[in-house]
């Protein structure tokens, strides 16, 4: 069984969930590392991870509520 290392645009984006420009967005801020082969835009699993972990989380109910208190 062979183990991918990275994955190209379209399939980060069936992974994900995310816009192509949402992608693309994030690279250019710097906020996802991608990688050129040719003219192959390549991201490595690590760094969709990292990337997906650095997003902020889904405020609930009970966030909202702490946070209007402050």
């Amino acid at each position: 069984m062979t183990v991918r290392l990275s994955v190209s645009i379209p399939e980060a984006i069936t992974i994900t969930g995310l816009s192509r420009t949402s992608l693309y967005v994030a690279m250019r801020r710097g906020e996802l590392i991608a990688k050129k082969a040719g003219r192959r835009t390549l991201i490595e699993y690590a760094a969709l991870e990292k990337f997906l972990s650095s997003l902020p989380q889904y405020p609930t109910a009970t966030r909202l509520k702490e946070a209007s208190d402050e």
